[in-house]
């Protein structure tokens, strides 16, 4: 019966996690700032009893909550960071709280909270049932800059795990079969001569006329690159005025491919690219590297599992106002991008649970910073429908759903899935931990985890802009 004391326990206490949730999505920060919500997780997890460990790897947001003794540690994670420019109230016309201020727009608001309420509903039946192990929730700060878990894996606080458990929303419940891209950021920093761009131009030498090359040459390199792989940029500092020759110039760099080696042999050539450009008009470039994710490595055995458990959580249903609310912002959609999500069911709101095995060994062109704790301990992963099929993440149509009952939903539905998951983990149901590691180590042998952040990199030193 713990099985069913969990879901009880969830729904007698799922509004509290809700107006948690609630609040995270009314003070929306961005990436390294998320000191808002990770007070409030820190502060409701030592009221249940939980050891704090912060700040870790440098960073004020991150920490573990640990409850508690013994083998196995069950790890679950959390995130709680915003998106710059997103701000957004729930409704189904473009009405930002703040104009120009960050929003959830990846719903990470639901994320981070359907972890605390896991691992508490988790201490409830451990304490009841005297069960022995150690469960964490892992507060991750960061993960839309790419680089919260990487620095804390560098600080070594994923290494004794037997296994972890995550998820994200999505608009569709669904187990991830699929690994995502591996990515490194980097930013490129030209500094040339400056002049009198109409007097003596010759005197100058154009830090902005070396960014320009270096993007031409990239563009070229899209031909000769795997398929899938992703070259995306901006120029940050295009210098001052017109009239001066720019003495400083930079530009910031998205590389992503199916594994880290590809991304690392992409960098090798784009930085033979910069090095040309610099050649080209006589300037200098230096280089920094804000984050290098691992691509995800999926486990089955856990996704297995916790497909199980969807099974076993209480079903999604909607109200006729949630229908009505998900119809309308669907308006606010293009109809092509819509036409090209797949919908066998035609209805907005999806309920049904997917574990489609065909798309194991298939990439999506996202990364997230998972991808480095799922090359340090095995790692199971759902998606949870919090927003209506046909909604993008990262936009505004996002962060209106994840603030509303339909994100909440979906939020109670992971936390639900996750805590019977690590409950049965605990239990070493079926030996599925021995399971779980030997499809790990057969993916990882003589792949040993190293942080791809140089470790001269610490967190304060990242500039976000």
């Amino acid at each position: 019966m713990s099985k069913q004391n969990i879901l009880q326990w969830i729904k007698n206490n799922q509004s509290d996690f809700t107006e948690m949730a609630k609040k995270i999505w009314e003070h929306p920060q961005i990436a390294y700032e998320e000191n808002y919500a990770s007070d409030l997780q820190v502060s409701k997890l030592k009221e249940e009893g939980f050891r704090i460990h912060s700040p870790i790897g440098g960073i004020s947001s991150a920490f573990v909550a640990e409850y508690g003794s013994d083998k196995p540690i069950i790890g679950i994670l959390g995130e709680y960071d915003a998106l710059p420019g997103l701000s957004q109230t729930v409704n189904t016309v473009q009405e930002p709280v703040i104009l120009d201020g960050p929003g959830h727009g990846c719903g990470h608001n639901l994320l981070g909270t359907a972890g605390v309420e896991a691992v508490i509903a988790l201490k409830e039946v451990m304490d009841k049932y005297d069960i022995n192990g150690t469960i964490r929730y892992y507060g991750c700060p960061a993960e839309e800059v790419l680089s919260g878990k990487t620095f804390m894996a560098r600080e070594g606080v994923f290494d004794d795990l037997d296994c972890a458990l995550t998820w994200h929303p999505w608009t569709s419940n669904m187990t991830l079969n699929m690994s995502m891209q591996a990515i490194v950021s980097i930013k490129f920093h030209f500094k040339g001569i400056p002049a009198h761009a109409a007097a003596s131009p010759h005197a100058g030498r154009s830090a902005l006329d070396a960014v320009e090359l270096m993007n031409v040459g990239t563009n070229f390199l899209r031909e000769h690159v795997l398929d899938g792989s992703r070259i995306h940029y901006v120029i940050t500092n295009g210098g001052l005025a017109p009239n001066i020759v720019p003495e400083h110039a930079s530009v910031w760099y998205y590389l992503r491919a199916s594994t880290k080696e590809q991304v690392e042999d992409i960098l090798r050539r784009v930085e033979k690219i910069a090095q040309g450009a610099a050649l080209m008009t006589e300037t200098e470039v230096c280089s920094e590297i804000d984050a290098f994710a691992y691509d995800t490595l999926p486990n089955e055995a856990l996704n297995d599992l916790m497909f199980e458990n969807m099974n076993l959580a209480e079903p999604l249903a909607y109200t006729v106002e949630e229908a009505k609310f998900a119809q309308e912002l669907l308006k606010t959609v293009d109809s092509n991008i819509i036409k090209m999500t797949h919908n066998s069911t035609n209805e907005s709101l999806a309920s049904d649970l997917q574990n489609d095995k065909s798309t194991k060994g298939k990439v999506l062109t996202g990364s997230t910073d998972v991808g480095d704790v799922s090359w340090i301990t095995p790692v199971g992963s759902i998606m949870a429908t919090c927003a209506p099929i046909g909604i993008q993440l990262h936009t505004w149509q996002a962060t209106a759903s994840f603030g509303s009952s339909i994100g909440f939903k979906g939020m109670h539905f992971a936390a639900q899935t996750m805590a019977l998951s690590a409950y049965d983990l605990l239990l070493n149901k079926d030996h599925i931990l021995e399971r779980a590691k030997e499809e790990f180590n057969l993916t990882t042998i003589d792949k040993p985890y190293v942080a791809g952040i140089p470790e001269n990199v610490k967190p304060r030193t990242i500039n976000l802009a």
